[in-house]
């Protein structure tokens, strides 16, 4: 009975080890990145179109940044965190840089091109939230 305890004892404690290193892979990797997070918010009526952002919009952007990008993802937004909430997010783009110094000089002569592009893809205002990764 004292083995069946201890084997199964170190069998759990292995497999968290294990999953603990691999559900975490990257948990610092991007620790002191300024994240830019671009979310376009949910309403009737307002449209997006994700080829259109994912194909050109995005990757326009991204071309501005240089060597400063270190990564960008894009999200299609699914559902709320609550169910049987309103969808928040249509879409969010997010942006990850190792200054936001060199971020905010590389996009400034870009700012009008940027904004005259949103038309292409939607009609909706998106709010930005620029931050710091901590973990």
């Amino acid at each position: 009975m004292k083995f069946r305890l201890i084997l199964s004892f170190l069998l759990l404690a292995a497999s968290f080890r294990a999953f603990s290193q691999t559900s975490q892979p990257s948990a610092g990797a991007d620790k002191g990145l300024t994240k830019i997070v671009i979310m376009y918010p949910f309403a009737e009526g307002k449209t997006f179109n994700m080829e259109y952002y994912e194909t050109k919009h995005m990757p326009m952007v991204a071309g501005y940044l240089g060597t400063n990008l270190v990564k960008y993802t894009i999200e299609k937004g699914l559902a709320a965190g609550v169910p049987n909430q309103p969808l928040p997010y249509m879409a969010i783009g997010t942006f990850y840089v190792k200054s936001l110094k060199e971020y905010q000089a590389a996009v400034a002569p870009h700012i009008p091109a940027i904004r005259a592009d949103f038309a292409n893809y939607t009609n909706v205002t998106p709010v930005i939230l620029v931050s710091e990764v901590v973990r």
